[in-house]
């Protein structure tokens, strides 16, 4: 009998003597603060105990009303200590004034219902391919906060129609996981012809340590070829890559590096890629950017997963799809040189650029190879959603060229 007294005792809350003499409100516009405090259960008078902020956030968060609830604790005297004021913080999200037909009536205050479905709209230019335009739909929090489902729909030089499903974790082996379903159709620009798959992957991603991070894909594809070149093709695959990134900008980094190195497994092939940039600011804004990559197969790819060479991405002052091969090698040199100030809304600036490439297949060696090379200039123009380049370039034993990229981003 005096075992389950100890226990009893032991096991009920405790408290800590202090008690709340005042509760402050904040955040809310609609719902009254009689009404938040009925609905938290809790009045001044109560004690406070070691589960009692989370109790009250816990059934506000159940009526639904709010977006996020902050519950605080903050000392109503500096001389005792025990009394408390409770601090309850709301969001109602969108609020808007209703204005009666009576004007006798005052007006008021209601919640504000917001449509769930996001639209952003689908623009961009790549070399090769032509104008792509859509747009994309989204759903913000189906699974939960940090959560989102998107459906993409373009057409013109890329025709997709997807769905995407993104998760972001604070906890666990991945803080981001994907999965997608795509139906998509291009033009190979090499072979001429279009390039129609069904496309099923999932995708998990984890931040490593500052500046590291690394993911593994797994998926699978249905490929339609024209004849000769591959027919209808199905397989799976897989991959796992890492990258280190210094980039504090993106569009013009300076001083900094990115690097990355990633392996596939596909249509029974291994294939390799690896990529490495550097950035080093020179005199004012002057930033000398070097890239090298290479992407190498094991074995002979079929004509759909070969690399391209040539084009803006690669090697300008030569055609998209110059070239195509089981294994690839480029390298770039390029001088940016700002015009605009860096505290500018949009960012103006030229470039001067030596590109050279080449693509040989598998039971090639890359010394026996014939390397081709492209320079020239660009002017390009970046703002907070919107980038494009315009590159005039000359091919060594070919012609010179203009290549135009444009992504409007948002």
């Amino acid at each position: 009998m005096l075992a389950l007294v100890v226990w009893a005792l032991l096991a009920a809350p405790q408290s800590s003597g202090e008690t709340i003499v005042a509760i402050q409100i904040h955040g809310n516009t609609v719902t009254p603060d009689d009404e938040v405090r009925r609905l938290a259960g809790i009045d001044v008078g109560s004690p406070i105990n070691p589960d009692t902020l989370d109790a009250v956030a816990q059934r506000l968060r159940a009526t639904k009303r709010f977006e996020s609830v902050r519950v605080l604790k903050r000392f109503a005297s500096i001389a005792d200590p025990a009394q408390i004021v409770l601090v309850i913080i709301v969001d109602e999200g969108p609020v808007s004034i209703e204005t009666p037909r009576d004007p006798d009536q005052p007006a008021r205050a209601v919640r504000t219902r917001r449509s769930r479905l996001l639209f952003l709209p689908v623009l961009n230019f790549e070399d090769g391919y032509g104008f792509t335009y859509g747009a994309r739909f989204a759903w913000p929090d189906p699974i939960g906060k940090q959560s989102r489902v998107a459906f993409p729909l373009t057409w013109g030089g890329d025709k997709r129609a997807a769905a995407e499903l993104e998760k972001n974790f604070e906890r666990g082996p991945f803080d981001r996981l994907l999965a997608s379903g795509s139906i998509w159709r291009r033009t190979n620009p090499y072979y001429d012809v279009d390039d129609a798959r069904v496309v099923v992957s999932a995708r998990g991603e984890r931040e490593i340590v500052r500046w590291v991070r690394a993911g593994g894909t797994l998926g699978w594809q249905r490929v339609s070829f024209p004849s000769g070149l591959g027919n209808a093709d199905h397989f799976g695959y897989g991959g796992a890559d890492i990258v280190f990134d210094t980039r504090a900008d993106a569009v013009l980094p300076r001083n900094a590096v990115y690097a990355r190195a990633a392996w596939e497994h596909i249509a029974g092939a291994n294939r390799a890629d690896l990529e490495a940039r550097g950035y080093v600011g020179l005199f004012g804004q002057t930033i000398l950017a070097i890239r090298g990559q290479r992407s190498s197969a094991d074995q002979p790819l079929p004509p759909y997963l070969k690399p391209l060479l040539g084009g803006m991405s690669n090697l300008r002052g030569f055609e998209a799809g110059t070239a195509a091969g089981d294994n690839l090698v480029v390298a770039s040199a390029e001088v940016i040189v700002p015009l605009t100030s860096p505290l500018s809304f949009g960012r103006f600036g030229v470039t001067g650029f030596a590109d050279t490439g080449t693509v040989y297949n598998y039971g090639q060696r890359l010394a026996d190879q014939k390397w081709l090379e492209g320079f020239g200039g660009s002017v390009w123009l970046s703002a907070a959603f919107f980038r494009v380049s315009l590159a005039v370039a000359h091919g060594r034993d070919a012609s010179t060229r203009v290549h135009l990229g444009a992504n409007v981003t948002f």
